[in-house]
């Protein structure tokens, strides 16, 4: 073999591959993650205690306006920031509030009862200096009733949710002719001095029925529910669950603003049962009392 066949049989091999480097995996850092996760958390936190938060309705004491079952929005800066404000209510009972303004009558609002960390929701009926008194389920405010017309009943469709209990609304379960059933209740319009107006329902004789007079201290709102023989608020003693009284500005938590959305309470753990679950007509529906021209 020749010089130049050993050239060219050397030139024409193959050479060797060299296996490529593998890129270096990424690490996780973890801490990073978890301080991302703590900010999200601290920002959830921070709006659900200074601007708004969601409220969910567990009872019947602020029937017809909202239903068991309700889900609705509670703004917290309407009347300024208290103990109250945090999410969780942390903080023992402290006096005063930042940027503080007294609630409107007829706003309903969010309170904490002073021997729980719980929020109930009522409307605001009297204000710091008011002369209260109920008298037949009559409210007089400063000696002068405040003004009720008597209304056609209001008819609640009967759901999970809105059971109807014979207990709570006595003869009110009726059914249509067409086989639905509905939950018939006795419906009063209530005019507030301011010509704040909302609709309440009384079921007849009951022991919250009768209160007072008092006269509500400096600092302190009086709260009532609207379905006046089904709440427990200032005119039930906290020993049966109520308010107690009056109670301080302080332990006002935000003001309900609209309904998110509502469910009747039938449905299950298949999602698909969800969607029949939802109450139509109710989902956007404001809060806020309507204004008429205020009684002479």
């Amino acid at each position: 073999m020749t010089a130049a066949d050993m050239t060219e049989n050397h030139s024409t091999e193959e050479p060797s591959a060299v296996p490529a480097a593998e890129p270096p995996k990424a690490s996780i850092n973890w801490w990073q993650e978890a301080k991302s996760i703590s900010l999200l958390i601290l920002a959830v936190l921070g709006f659900h205690s200074f601007i708004a938060k969601p409220f969910y309705i567990p009872s019947e004491s602020m029937m017809p306006v909202l239903l068991k079952g309700d889900r609705l929005v509670v703004s917290k800066y309407p009347y300024g920031w208290s103990y109250v404000s945090p999410s969780f209510h942390p903080l023992p009972f402290l006096k005063g509030r930042i940027f503080g303004r007294m609630p409107q009558r007829g706003d309903i609002v969010i309170v904490s009862p002073q021997n729980k960390r719980e929020d109930y929701i009522k409307r605001v009926i009297g204000l710091p200096g008011d002369i209260l008194e109920v008298r037949g389920g009559q409210i007089i405010l400063n000696g002068v009733p405040v003004p009720q017309k008597v209304l056609k009943p209001i008819r609640i469709p009967v759901d999970g949710n809105a059971p109807c209990p014979p207990m709570q609304f006595p003869g009110a379960l009726a059914t249509d002719a067409h086989g639905r059933s509905w939950c018939e209740l006795p419906a009063r319009q209530e005019t507030l001095p301011n010509g704040k107006t909302y609709v309440t329902i009384d079921m007849g004789p009951s022991t919250l029925d009768w209160y007072g007079p008092v006269r509500i201290p400096v600092g302190h709102v009086f709260l009532m529910g609207d379905n006046r023989d089904n709440s427990a608020d200032s005119r039930a003693p906290l020993e049966e669950n109520g308010l107690g009284g009056p109670v301080p500005w302080e332990a006002v938590g935000g003001r309900a603003e609209f309904i998110t959305f509502s469910l009747d309470g039938d449905s299950g753990w298949n999602p698909l049962s969800w969607l029949h679950a939802f109450r139509s007509g109710r989902a956007g529906n404001s809060l806020r009392p309507a204004s008429v021209t205020p009684p002479k």
